[in-house]
């Protein structure tokens, strides 16, 4: 029986952190956090709470073919399977979304988006893609530059692979 022991890395693996690097993953930190708090003002301008637009904009914004349970919306927004099923209540009793039993699964409850809340999801989001479509350019620069002074830094070396790979280079 051979146990193997998946190692994990980066592509690239510094020795030491540059100032540059911390000074680019701070900037990118920045111009996130900036983004999503102008978005949590815009959400809350159009009469919703952030997190209530976040759980509209993940109904929305499901992968193809998959279905709107509780638990789905819960996983894509990082809450407890109670927390998002308190969310829903509100958007529900806002009407904004609708609750129904599974047809295959009753014990599953899926949640479907009304119009009246695809119209408000809709104002929000209109707003945010023309912040991103006017300013986005800032943040694809803070990426572009974390990940270019990671390949140009001296002192990186490439570790790629598993145990399972230098072991097999042994048996050679």
């Amino acid at each position: 029986m051979e146990i193997y022991i998946a190692l994990r890395y980066s592509y690239l693996v510094a020795k030491e952190i540059t100032t540059a690097e911390y000074q680019a993953l701070a900037e990118l930190r920045y111009l996130i956090r900036k983004f999503v708090g102008e978005g949590d003002a815009v959400a809350r301008a159009a009469g919703l709470e952030p997190q209530q637009h976040l759980l509209l904009l993940a109904l929305r914004g499901l992968p193809e073919g998959t279905e709107a349970t509780i638990r789905t919306l819960a996983d894509r927004l990082a809450l407890k399977h109670h927390s998002a099923v308190e969310l829903i209540d509100r958007l529900e009793a806002h009407g904004y979304v609708r609750r129904s039993r599974s047809r295959d699964d009753r014990r599953r409850v899926l949640v479907a988006l009304l119009p009246r809340g695809e119209k408000l999801l809709e104002q929000v989001a209109r707003e945010r893609i023309g912040e991103l479509r006017s300013s986005g350019a800032a943040l694809v620069n803070a990426i572009s530059a974390l990940l270019e002074i990671g390949r140009l830094s001296p002192g990186k070396k490439q570790t790629r692979g598993s145990s399972k790979q230098s072991k097999e280079r042994g048996r050679e």
